[in-house]
């Protein structure tokens, strides 16, 4: 009878964190739900439904690294294989614009599938410089929304530098995503 208790409050256990963290998606709590799918992932990891809440959030929040086990177990279902190849896409892009920041790696050489997240915005802009002088900063202005603009930059450190991109409308600074 005791065994059957425990398996119960654990199961309920595993339930209510897929609720909190849904709670707290739907409040736009993205960075706590990427810190709790992280916590628990270990529970959860043939969920999809968990994973690709996790996997949005930590995504939501600019922690594209964490991508990268949602992007390898994501792979039953029609809509898990489509956000796999998502997440797939600008975790390879992030990468890729690093590499060009940081080594001056031309990527105008590429054709690579797009998405709407701003870092695979602001890929797209950036490889279509072409070959090129780095620059302290790029500033790029967003096709559908004219007062809508995106600055890249590069954070230099001793140990590891962060790319920044920061979004702009007008001249007021609404979002900054730093990545590394």
């Amino acid at each position: 009878m005791k065994i059957i208790i425990m398996l119960f409050l654990t199961l309920s256990l595993y339930a209510d964190i897929k609720q909190k963290m849904f709670d707290l998606y739907q409040n736009n709590k993205y960075e706590a739900v990427c810190t709790l799918g992280f916590e628990n992932f270990s529970n959860h990891n043939k969920d999809e439904e968990f994973i690709s809440l996790y996997a949005f959030s930590c995504l939501n929040s600019d922690y594209i690294d964490r991508l990268s086990k949602p992007i390898a177990l994501l792979k039953v279902s029609k809509e898990a294989r489509a956000n796999s190849a998502y997440f797939s896409i600008i975790l390879m892009q992030k990468k890729l614009l690093y590499h060009a920041l940081v080594d001056n790696y031309d990527l105008s050489e590429f054709s690579l599938p797009t998405t709407d997240y701003v870092l695979s915005k602001v890929f797209d802009f950036y490889s279509k410089i072409g070959k090129h002088d780095p620059r302290d900063f790029y500033l790029f202005q967003d096709l559908q929304e004219s007062k809508l603009t995106y600055k890249l930059y590069l954070v230099k450190n001793s140990k590891l530098n962060k790319m920044v991109i920061e979004e702009f409308y007008d001249t007021i600074s609404i979002k900054r995503h730093i990545y590394w």
